[in-house]
């Protein structure tokens, strides 16, 4: 009977467990097991978004992990003729608020997304190096540097092409607290 009632608490733990709803600063590692080029780990950024290849930009916060299958399975289900196998499991969960450095985000098309700490004078170009820079599928034309301003949010454009060819060096601002870099997937045809 022990055993028993010590059995129905594990599993009562592991199910809380996988049921446990993302929140930004969490990290999830998704495989596709009919596409291992997919395979990554994610951030879920400050806003509650993650993005995939095929898939886009994704409201995971506040989704299970069980739930995340389900809608990347949705996504991608137009996109591979056969029925996917998709697998997301929670890795870490982010409490940023227990540290106080100054963060800045990078989420999107590159390796390793996620929260960096501040260093003096990180500038755009050195926070995607932090990153691992961009990924096979990044528009490099298309960077942004989301920034709340006075309550109000500003968007810098940075152009990495331009940037490459030393024909806009301004673009690569010095990072804030809390600055969102976003590299956005490109388009079919860009």
């Amino acid at each position: 009977m022990r055993i028993l009632v010590a059995l129905s608490l594990i599993l009562a733990a592991c199910a809380s467990a996988f049921a446990q709803e993302l929140q930004a600063g969490d990290t999830v590692a998704i495989a596709v097991y009919q596409d291992s080029k997919l395979d990554r780990q994610v951030v879920v950024g400050p806003t509650g978004l993650i993005s995939f290849p095929l898939a886009g930009q994704i409201r995971a916060g506040g989704l299970t992990p069980e739930r995340l299958e389900k809608l990347l399975k949705a996504r991608l289900r137009d996109k591979y003729t056969t029925e996917l196998d998709v697998t997301v499991t929670l890795v870490t969960t982010g409490k940023m608020e227990d540290d106080l450095k100054p963060r800045f985000f990078v989420t999107g098309e590159v390796p390793r997304p996620g929260p960096y700490i501040i260093r003096t004078r990180t500038t755009v170009l050195q926070a995607i190096a932090l990153a691992g820079g961009l990924g096979p599928f990044a528009a490099k034309g298309r960077i942004q540097i989301r920034r709340e301003v006075n309550g109000s949010e500003s968007v810098i454009v940075f152009d990495y092409r331009s940037f490459e060819a030393g024909t806009n060096l301004e673009n690569n601002v010095e990072l804030h607290a809390n600055d969102v870099i976003i590299v956005p997937e490109r388009r079919l045809f860009e």
